[in-house]
């Protein structure tokens, strides 16, 4: 028994609706034939079981023929031949497709994932190498679509890769790439990774750091594809942020910091790191030429390096245990008593301050050298400032071309030094005050200066000396630690309050990066000011017994000494002058962040 007219109808819906779809999605020709086909047939069965049905296939009336003769044989409807044009046409699409896919599977597509199956004899060009030296050769390159905008017979992308831009054109037509390729460039979401093989040619695109030369692209595959909806447009993070034209969107610290991986990718964030590389590079290798030893203290301890509460605490195997401080205590053991008498060390650095504030973070990289002396700690202050001569000169000479693009998105005056680093005295920095009108209530003469009024001491010497660099030393030896070596002139002969020490801090633009000092290498005197330090008459100190390893290397005979350590990227926020020192950690910790 056939289907019934109903059964009929539900089956026309469906085959129908198969069509459609195979038609949408461009199927093989055959099998848009054969689901036209089997739609044909249902109608069919329809027609004969009730010729008047909506569904049934109307044959209109054929005129008779002059003279009469034969039936004339019947031919398609309009309707049916319509049906038959649309196959022909989906077909012949379907065939153009597959033989565009076939052409182009060697010029343009996607490579899948590298799972290291096998090599190639290709040699890369890093982009920042693509230069008017290699006009007329041709290149394979790497690099994240940075942009790219496709349109008729044309796409023009913008490659990116670490600091770098290159733009790259690709031209359908003769001798030119398969029109296919236009479309499946068009595709390609920003950030997505592509190799291209490319004819580098002379060009003039000011918006590229490679702007002298374009690529003509032959080839292309995308090697990672990135998903289309982006925390924030890389383009975006890469404005101006003092002064964003109207209508531009900028993108907030949070933000950035949130997605820390996105933002990193920017060409200005990408020289700030590199710039931030080099600093540590420079001081090793400057101390190494002053016969320094590198070193590695330990970051697990017993006790704080300095006194105060300001530990990060945990458990250690049943015991209390605190991360380090400054390698303060261990630099001074290894200089003065284990006879290394010239260390430095660049290590991690832990302080548990609930400061949120924008040069502040709980875990920095720090810079330390600690050096025997022979007379005095002077000494110390000349390498000091041939140390950070060395390191300002060869980042102006050196990463000229990192530090512009900084100044593109941060905008800052070149940090200026001078050959002699500039020293003051301690009483020399209140009276430099005193004269810009910072009066006894605001800085005493012999407290610690705060925040603002070091400020304005930079300022002051800026103005005055013509440096973003200087070190004032004889700093009270009430407001320094227990191992500070007292100054000569003063300790005992004034009342505490107004006794100087061998100690000194180095400053850029008007903040404090380094904090050092002669330290004491007298057993005696060093467990007096222990003591002192500790007790009641003191500003806080650790506990005598918990220092004991370290206080009884001193009994054993020790060399005269000091030393300091800066924070790095203190330094690189100055040198550039940042606004907030979050900028130059790859993934900072602050109290308030943990992740990413």
């Amino acid at each position: 028994m056939g289907a019934s007219v109903a059964e009929l109808e539900a089956s026309i819906a469906t085959a129908g609706g198969k069509v459609k779809e195979l038609k949408t999605n461009k199927a093989p020709a055959d099998e848009i034939k054969a689901a036209v086909d089997e739609l044909l047939a249902l109608k069919k069965e329809i027609t004969a079981l009730d010729p008047a049905h909506p569904q049934a296939i109307q044959e209109k009336k054929k005129k008779e023929k002059k003279p009469a003769g034969a039936a004339p044989a019947n031919k398609p409807s309009k309707k049916e031949l319509r049906m038959q044009e649309r196959a022909k046409k989906a077909q012949a699409e379907a065939a153009d497709s597959k033989k565009a896919e076939e052409a182009g599977a060697d010029v343009f597509g996607e490579t899948g994932v590298c799972m290291s199956a096998t090599m190639t004899a290709r040699r890369w060009t890093p982009i920042r190498d693509v230069a008017a030296p290699l006009v007329g050769s041709t290149v394979w390159v790497r690099g994240r679509v940075h942009a790219i905008r496709a349109k008729g017979n044309l796409a023009f992308l913008v490659l990116r890769q670490s600091c770098f831009t290159l733009q790259a054109v690709a031209a359908a037509g003769d001798g030119g790439v398969p029109k296919a390729m236009i479309g499946f460039l068009g595709k390609i979401s920003s950030e997505s990774i592509v190799d291209v093989e490319a004819t580098v040619a002379a060009a003039s695109v000011a918006a590229c750091s490679q702007g002298d030369v374009e690529l003509a692209v032959k080839k292309c595959f995308v090697v990672s594809k990135a998903v289309p909806d982006l925390p924030f447009q890389i383009v975006d993070a890469s404005r101006n942020e003092n002064d964003p034209k109207e209508g531009e969107v900028t993108v907030g610290l949070d933000t950035r910091l949130n997605h820390r991986v996105v933002d990193l990718r920017t060409p200005a964030n990408q020289a700030i790191m590199r710039v931030r590389a080099a600093v540590p590079l420079l001081f090793a290798s400057y101390l190494d030429s002053q016969n320094f030893v590198g070193v590695n203290s330990p970051k697990l301890l017993a006790g704080s390096s300095e006194g105060g509460s300001s530990v990060f605490k945990l458990s250690y195997f049943g015991r209390d245990c605190c991360l380090a401080q400054s390698p303060q205590l261990y630099k001074q053991m290894l200089t003065a008593c284990a006879d290394f008498e010239r260390v430095y060390e660049i290590g991690p650095v832990f302080r548990a301050e609930d400061s949120n504030t924008r040069r502040h973070l709980c875990e920095f990289t720090g810079l330390d050298f600690e050096m025997a002396i022979y007379e005095h700690y002077y000494e110390v202050l000349d390498l000091f400032g041939k140390l950070f001569n060395h390191i300002f000169r060869t980042l102006t000479e050196k990463y000229a071309a990192e530090l512009e693009q900084i100044s593109q998105v941060y905008p800052f005056e070149p940090f200026q030094f001078l050959e002699k680093p500039l020293r003051i005295s301690f009483a020399e920095g209140i009276q430099l005050l005193r004269e810009a009108g910072v009066d006894e209530t605001q800085q005493g003469a012999f407290d610690d200066l705060s925040t603002v009024n070091e400020k304005i001491l930079g300022d002051v010497v800026k103005q005055k000396f013509g440096t973003d660099f200087f070190i004032m030393d004889k700093y009270p030896l009430s407001i320094r630690p227990f191992y500070t070596m007292p100054d000569p002139e003063t300790f005992g002969k004034v009342p505490p309050a107004e006794q100087l020490s061998n100690s000194y801090d180095i400053f850029m633009r008007g903040q404090e990066i380094c904090s050092g000092a002669q330290r004491v290498h007298d057993y005696k005197l060093l467990m007096e000011r222990v003591h002192h330090c500790h007790g009641d008459a003191g500003h806080g100190g650790p506990a005598p017994e918990s220092i004991k390893g370290y206080t009884d290397s001193f009994k054993y005979g020790a060399f005269p000494h000091g030393g300091g350590g800066v924070g790095l990227e203190r330094v690189v926020m100055l040198f550039l002058d940042l606004t907030n020192i979050r900028k130059v950690s790859c993934f900072p910790r602050d109290p308030g962040r943990l992740t990413p």
